[in-house]
């Protein structure tokens, strides 16, 4: 990844093996700071036999370290870099839509306290501050914006500390916008039908380079207008793949999350509201032998007898007004 990317698009073989240690010791780091935390940091944070990190957690952690190791390293980072803007799109998709919410979902509230500090403290508000619906949505789409421009993804693919600092970028303006939205910190995260409202406009904006490479004529990235073509794709149809991915791609994965949190939201309780089967155990009074007076037919009797006529009720109302019957009765016999 930092490495001078001449080396990538020297022609030879674009699925040549490239090692980046860099890479690798990266995610040795993120590995062992977390393990490190949850067994270290962790048993003195949390009440006792409560467990510092669940597995639903520890799930999510694994899953992003992992997606991360494949889109940042060999031969993923290879041909993005060198030979197709496609899977440049592709890797940057799973930096921003991937890879953030399943770290944020990954960290405990001890762990993010650790790290940012308690409520009262200055970083605290910072975080809170970046981590607002609007304004981590207006630095992640910007972000998207920028990113796209000719010359800084031209000069990004020649330059291999340029590519990774962009890399970096996109990782943490993904991490805020993601933050609303399933952050550690429970009371910074917004309504569930805020949050349908908010992924559904984050995915309005990447329509608009999606659009401009579907339809560009010519090659938009010169960078990538190469000899060598991977899969036979010639650059012009790698852009429209690259517009397609962005487009469809990431609108679908936000859509679709819109799409369960409205139902998870507005479903909760569907099922108890329709449903004639009662919840739990039946009382012993309901059930026949358990009643601890036994219903008889005097007893019924009893009770209709002191309850009041409905000719009477009506004739005792206030006004000494009649009921309708009582006043049609007469006219009916006559």
């Amino acid at each position: 990844m930092f490495a001078d990317s001449t080396s990538s698009t020297s022609f030879e073989s674009p699925w040549a093996f490239n090692a980046h240690p860099e890479i690798w010791i990266l995610v040795a780091f993120f590995v062992g700071a977390y393990v490190y935390m949850a067994r270290v940091i962790g048993p003195r944070a949390v009440p006792a036999g409560q467990p510092p990190v669940t597995r639903r957690q520890a799930g999510c952690f694994a899953g992003a370290v992992g997606l991360f190791w494949f889109a940042a390293d060999w031969p993923v980072h290879d041909i993005a870099e060198g030979y197709l803007y496609s899977v440049h799109m592709f890797q940057h998709m799973v930096f921003s839509y991937f890879v953030p919410p399943l770290a944020l979902l990954s960290i405990p509230r001890w762990m993010a306290v650790a790290v940012v500090g308690e409520p009262s403290t200055r970083s605290y508000r910072v975080m809170k501050f970046f981590t607002s619906a609007v304004i981590a949505g207006v630095i992640f789409n910007m972000t998207v914006m920028i990113l796209h421009i000719p010359t800084l993804v031209n000069a990004s693919a020649e330059n291999g500390l340029l590519h990774y600092l962009l890399h970096l970028l996109v990782i943490v303006t993904a991490l805020l916008m993601w933050a609303p939205v399933v952050g550690p910190f429970e009371e910074l995260r917004i309504s569930e039908l805020g949050k349908c409202v908010y992924l559904f406009l984050m995915s309005v904006v990447p329509t608009v380079p999606a659009g401009w490479l579907t339809f560009a004529e010519g090659t938009v990235y010169k960078h990538y207008d190469q000899p060598v073509r991977v899969w036979g794709l010639s650059p012009t149809e790698d852009q429209q793949i690259a517009g397609a991915i962005m487009k469809i791609g990431g609108g679908m994965f936000l859509w679709a999350i819109v799409v369960y949190l409205f139902f998870k939201r507005y479903s909760r309780n569907f099922e108890q509201e329709v449903s004639y089967v009662r919840k739990g155990r039946m009382p012993a009074a309901e059930i026949t032998g358990n009643d601890e007076e036994p219903l008889t037919y005097d007893a019924v009797q009893a009770a209709f007898d002191r309850t009041p006529a409905a000719d009477t009720v009506s004739q005792a109302a206030p006004g000494g007004r009649r009921s309708v019957e009582s006043e049609q009765s007469p006219r009916d016999d006559r």
